[in-house]
């Protein structure tokens, strides 16, 4: 072999050689505790700027948006991501892509294990079929973490649909004054909608001096239709930080579905989230329930800075 060769030859291996190095460095990098947690969760992901982050892409989804075919990296990849706070525990922050049907029992899961629920949302119209964007936070050491989470994470994909049936077209009319009775408020009648508006004047907002009151949709309301029998609720719930992850749990605790967790307005002080909520079942089980995350409004202290 001449020189030449042998000095391109031992260029190539060397070459080689070092990829494979700055690969197994590269696998290295990942800490040692962020390795188990990809290890406890069955997942791959990364670690790059102090940050870990776990995928958790919807690929058993065939999205189309308005008929155009989707692939997952179009917008349908979930994550998970940790980094390290200043005392060395961890803050966890992430984007889970759930079907309708897989929302509540995951969000459920996940209240359940301590991790807190802080938006929830769509990204997309004309989606086939429709998906939700899910944000969650958690505080801990990482192991933790990801124990506490993967309840959450292995329903995705694994929740039974819920079947639709109609209103029952027979039963006792709504007993408006026992609903009111059991929320603690008045409610007005529209054609056959029974509805109770609750406005959140303890707050003290104002816009450049102008009072906000229920009127201008600082408010909390619940909207009933069908019988005593079998009813539906929908309805609003205004709330501050505070009271957000203990509305969740008293409304998942009674059967109500959360269908959307965002705000309605910008730079108010304070800040308040909206939550929207749907449910079905006798009327005075959905009047408890809504009366359940009543009692969390005006308690509570932050629950982080």
């Amino acid at each position: 072999m001449s020189r030449s060769k042998s000095k391109k030859t031992f260029f190539v291996c060397a070459c080689f050689c070092l990829s494979l190095f700055s690969v197994s460095i590269r696998a290295q990098d990942v800490p040692s505790d962020y390795q188990d947690v990809l290890k406890l969760l069955d997942r791959k992901g990364d670690f790059k700027a102090g940050v870990l982050k776990v995928n958790i892409p919807r690929n058993d989804l065939k999205m189309t948006i308005q008929g155009v075919s989707t692939p997952t990296p179009f917008g349908f990849g979930g994550w998970l991501s940790m980094t390290k706070t200043s005392d060395g525990t961890e803050v966890m922050m992430g984007d889970l892509v759930l079907l309708q049907d897989e929302v509540n029992p995951i969000m459920s899961a996940l209240l359940d294990s301590g991790i807190e629920v802080t938006a929830l949302h769509n990204h997309f119209f004309w989606d086939e079929p429709h998906v939700y964007y899910m944000h969650v936070h958690g505080m801990g050491r990482a192991s933790d973490l990801a124990r506490r989470v993967k309840p959450g994470l292995d329903l995705i994909g694994h929740v039974t649909p819920s079947g639709v049936t109609a209103l029952s077209a027979t039963g006792t009319p709504l007993d408006t004054e026992k609903l009111s009775k059991i929320i603690g408020h008045p409610g007005e009648q529209s054609g056959a909608v029974f509805k109770i508006t609750i406005g959140r004047d303890d707050l003290g907002m104002k816009d450049h001096g102008a009072a906000i009151n229920a009127r201008m949709g600082l408010n909390t309301w619940a909207a009933f239709l069908g019988t005593q029998e079998d009813a539906v609720v929908a309805g609003d719930i205004a709330m501050l930080e505070s009271e957000l992850t203990p509305v969740l749990k008293a409304l998942r605790k009674n059967g109500l579905d959360v269908v959307a967790i965002h705000h309605h307005m910008t730079e108010e002080r304070p800040l308040v989230i909206f939550l929207h909520y749907w449910g079905r079942g006798p009327a005075e089980k959905l009047a408890n329930a809504f009366k359940s995350a009543l009692g969390e409004l005006g308690k509570g202290a932050p629950s982080h800075g």
